[in-house]
């Protein structure tokens, strides 16, 4: 028996509300007989638990039942305070909530406990935008925070890339996701679900119609999925391309991942000098061009054509330039 195990369903339910036995066993991993094992074993230890039958039926708790925040390992008390890092969460305009939350959890974890997750607070930051780039203006956070927890919809102005540029939305905000340093609302329209960057939202109202997020739609699934077809989207054909030694040192540093892979997985050995030869993903003819000119000389375009050209008629352009 787990003593942990058991103080994990008495917080489920704590939290949750009424649940049978079969979402017991599904939220800790564990069989329907072992939940209904420990079930009893709570009512056995006096905790006021009981049952409602049939369907839509389970375990609840008695009303006003309130257990303790007691059994927190060092490792958990680590965790919760590093869920709470600051600067997402002034991002979201909750820094005060999250000051506020910290302090009531200090006040009611045990003596060690509370030295040790204010040692491990004051040992970590986050600092989420890449190197090179400016955090972003995201005015209108706070408000499609606003959206999502009641729910609301929200009417925008907001700019996109293609034309027109500047367009009006009524959004159903579902979710907000952190990527690299920007924030991003995943809405639905009247189109259908999309992803919106929040700096890009110009305008915002809060209104009052309300509406319900589907059951069974899930932020961490749908957001693996559209970054799954983004990239999908985004290489639209390939390269044969020569890198020296130093070269393919230096792709980590200047071509997304999936390219450093594929060149990895394609390479293949030209010559008795260190060059190799591999086949790359790209996106149009221009962007490749200016991606690959980072690599300077330590790379050469076979195939395609076109790309071979733009890459030459760049270096002749710089040429002339630098003459």
């Amino acid at each position: 028996m787990s003593a942990g195990r058991l103080l994990s369903v008495l917080l489920l339910l704590q939290s949750r509300g009424r649940l049978s036995a079969r979402a017991i066993a599904d939220e800790l991993g564990v069989s329907v007989r072992t939940a209904y094992r420990d079930l009893g074993r709570l009512q056995q230890a006096g905790v006021p638990l009981y049952a409602e039958p049939g369907p839509g039926g389970g375990y609840q708790l008695v009303d006003g039942y309130r257990t303790r925040l007691t059994g927190l390992t060092e490792g958990e008390a680590r965790a919760l305070f590093l869920a709470g890092l600051p600067g997402p969460a002034a991002d979201l305009g909750l820094a005060a909530d999250v000051a506020a939350a910290r302090l009531k959890l200090l006040a009611a974890l045990p003596t060690e406990l509370r030295q040790e997750a204010a040692r491990t607070a004051a040992v970590f930051h986050v600092d989420a935008p890449g190197w090179y780039t400016e955090p972003e203006e995201t005015p209108y956070l706070p408000l499609l925070v606003d959206a999502v927890l009641s729910r609301r919809t929200v009417d925008v102005r907001y700019r996109r890339w293609r034309a027109p540029q500047e367009v009006d939305r009524r959004l159903r905000p579902y979710g907000l996701v952190l990527k690299s340093g920007v924030w991003y609302v995943v809405a639905a329209t009247d189109r259908g679900i999309a992803t919106y960057r929040a700096a890009q939202v110009l305008d915002a109202r809060l209104t009052e119609e309300r509406f319900d997020r589907p059951r069974d739609f899930d932020l961490r699934a749908h957001w693996a999925s559209y970054l799954a077809d983004f990239q999908a989207r985004r290489h639209t054909g390939t390269a044969t391309v020569r890198l020296s030694p130093r070269g393919r040192r230096r792709l980590p540093d200047n071509m997304p991942p999936e390219v450093v892979r594929a060149a990895e997985a394609t390479a293949v050995a030209v010559g008795d000098d260190g060059w190799i030869e591999a086949v790359i993903p790209t996106e149009s003819v221009p962007h490749a061009c200016g991606e690959l000119l980072r690599l300077g000389t330590d790379v050469e375009v076979m195939a395609p054509p076109e790309l071979r050209r733009a890459m030459r008629e760049a270096v002749a352009e710089l040429a002339r330039r630098y003459g």
